[in-house]
């Protein structure tokens, strides 16, 4: 099937200027941004900037998110999330057998990601079923983290890092998105390298998600991670200061 075929099957992003910028050279963000979440501050407790850390598989999003680390934000990982709550007795192991068969367990009964994956990339009513099941709770652990972390004190800035979070629509409940991307080239190489993948099944897997086009209609903020370490590291610290200076500006009174 020609590649502009796979693409007119992505979803599409809502329309939404939004503020972006590739800082290869520190330039300003542009446009406006507006919609994000009021601030929550209340008396006592701090106000957290939640950002959603997207982009498509094998982009360099967990990259990006170590390096907002080390900068002092507070990473969630929505994919460390959904791992735990299909561990056996969590919450969502129950109705993700119930879905999927028994055929995705292992001998010790612990669901086998790699085999649900397969399934699951190869049927787009399927996948949505596992979304169904795991996103209502994946958006629930993450509300009670940054309820804690407010409580806490021990930090400002949440990113949020989860590929679907466009898709979704998710990404209204956030203050700033951050959209991870590279080539088309650098992103096969990096999932041929990293899965035990076939190229077919890689592709598939590609053509399953948003274009990166249309998720920059949303995104504040936007990292190529395309020349390598060096270049997303540089480009990661100038988005970092932003999201830094838009705490500073969601937090003061209206």
């Amino acid at each position: 099937m020609p590649a502009a075929q796979h693409a007119a099957r992505r979803p599409r992003a809502p329309r939404r200027r939004g503020r972006v910028v590739t800082p290869a050279s520190g330039a300003e963000p542009h446009g406006h941004g507006t919609a994000h979440p009021a601030p929550t501050a209340q008396r006592g407790r701090p106000f957290i900037l939640r950002v959603g850390l997207t982009g498509g598989i094998a982009t360099g999003k967990t990259t990006v998110g170590r390096i907002f680390s080390t900068l002092g934000a507070t990473i969630l990982d929505a994919d460390d999330i959904a791992h735990r709550l299909i561990e056996k007795g969590s919450p969502a192991y129950a109705p993700v057998v119930a879905a999927f068969g028994e055929e995705i367990l292992r001998t010790d009964g612990s669901i086998d990601r790699a085999r649900l994956g397969r399934i699951i990339f190869a049927d787009a009513a399927r996948r949505a079923g596992l979304e169904a099941i795991l996103h209502p709770l994946i958006r629930a652990e993450e509300a009670r983290l940054v309820d804690l972390l407010a409580d806490t004190g021990q930090g400002r800035i949440a990113v949020s890092n989860a590929a679907l979070l466009i898709e979704t629509g998710f990404y209204r409940d956030y203050h700033r998105v951050v959209l991870v991307h590279c080539s088309p080239e650098a992103q096969l190489e990096r999932i041929l390298k990293r899965d035990a993948l076939s190229k077919e099944e890689a592709l598939s897997r590609i053509a399953a998600q948003m274009d990166a086009r249309e998720k920059l209609k949303v995104a504040h903020y936007a990292i190529d991670t395309t020349p390598g370490f060096a270049a997303t590291e540089t480009r990661a610290r100038a988005v970092f200061r932003h999201l830094q200076h838009d705490l500073q500006a969601l937090s003061e009174p209206a």
